[in-house]
């Protein structure tokens, strides 16, 4: 699958559609409660272990400690622990779904989501991964899955759906996100702010925000009508939200408020990272790369000749950035001059 495709069947609902391309049906809105025993009534299908994986379609990655963890296409997961110069697939991992997002609670303990409403739990850095939710009936792909802390997280996707765990991914409880709410919208990531806020980037402008560890969720209309595709939380308590066309948002009182802001591209947004030195790069379709030294108020897109997809961005080794998207991973310098110089096609300013 070409990522340009799973955009835009996933991500992207058509204005008439029912259904997305790649779910036959939303799960029900009822009380839903699963164990990871009770999640495998059919025979588990391990991801194959792959030459290609590097290669192939991944759409989520995160660092842990020094290791970088990636997700992707066929329940692929690889992790580098020399901050990307060479990878290893996982030994264990009891999916074939494609996987679309990745988060760790520490070191050791980390969650993957995935199509089939699948959530994967790993407890030795994302080597050997076992499965703690599955609802194949439900056929909603998870979108984003995100922990507050060892014990309390969710998982959510498309139309609204939403798992709740209270006991590190034991179990999982199907909710709505605005309790008495008829809400359908795709739930495309769920992040939490410095501050403790939690924030979920979503179709149709909105992003719904939570000040009490997601008990409850407030919809806040930021003026865009497209889709929020990802969010970022920065270090200095601002935050960005991204999706369609380039649009990027920021916030700096906390999610109440958000404007607009330079990203310098008409290209859509999908992922983002803030590295230790305070650049903010945000990636996305058609190559696009934009790097930031202002916080995400100003960005330099950078283009990359191979003109594809990329859906995720880390650290990478020292002056470098890693992308992850439609060719796999690659690796490119952490400042504008320089990728231009190396892997870009053009570069213009932003500020």
């Amino acid at each position: 699958m070409k990522f340009h495709q799973f955009f835009r069947t996933v991500l992207e609902r058509p204005v008439m559609a029912a259904a997305l391309a790649l779910v036959l049906a939303a799960a029900p809105l009822g009380a839903q409660s699963a164990h990871a025993e009770d999640a495998s009534a059919d025979a588990v299908e391990y991801a194959t272990p792959s030459k290609l994986a590097t290669k192939d379609l991944l759409l989520a990655a995160t660092k842990v400690g020094n290791r970088l963890v990636a997700v992707g296409e066929f329940g692929h997961v690889v992790y580098s622990d020399d901050m990307g110069a060479t990878w290893v697939q996982a030994a264990k991992v009891p999916t074939q779904v494609t996987l679309t997002s990745v988060y760790f609670v520490n070191d050791k303990v980390g969650f993957a989501g995935g199509h089939d409403s699948t959530v994967l739990r790993t407890d030795d850095g994302g080597v050997n991964w076992t499965l703690a939710y599955h609802d194949v009936k439900a056929q909603s792909p998870i979108m984003s899955v995100y922990f507050e802390d060892a014990n309390h997280g969710f998982a959510m996707g498309a139309f609204a759906f939403v798992i709740e765990t209270t006991d590190g991914g034991k179990t999982w409880n199907q909710r709505k996100l605005v309790e008495g709410s008829d809400l359908d919208s795709h739930l495309n990531m769920v992040f939490g702010e410095k501050s403790g806020t939690v924030l979920v980037a979503a179709e149709f402008g909105s992003v719904f925000r939570s000040t009490d560890k997601g008990k409850t969720f407030q919809e806040i209309k930021t003026g865009y009508e497209g889709s929020f595709w990802g969010g970022l939380a920065l270090s200095d308590g601002s935050a960005l939200i991204f999706g369609m066309r380039g649009n990027v948002y920021r916030s700096t009182d906390d999610g109440v408020t958000w404007a607009k802001v330079n990203s310098g591209t008409d290209k859509s947004v999908s992922g983002g990272v803030e590295l230790p030195n305070g650049t903010v790069v945000l990636v996305g379709l058609q190559g696009y790369v934009g790097y930031s030294s202002d916080k995400g108020a100003n960005f330099t897109e950078v283009v990359r000749a191979d003109r594809l997809g990329y859906a995720a961005v880390t650290q990478g080794p020292a002056g470098q950035i890693v992308v992850y998207g439609e060719p796999g991973v690659k690796v490119q310098p952490d400042t504008p001059v320089e990728a231009e110089k190396a892997v870009g096609f053009h570069f213009t300013s932003g500020s």
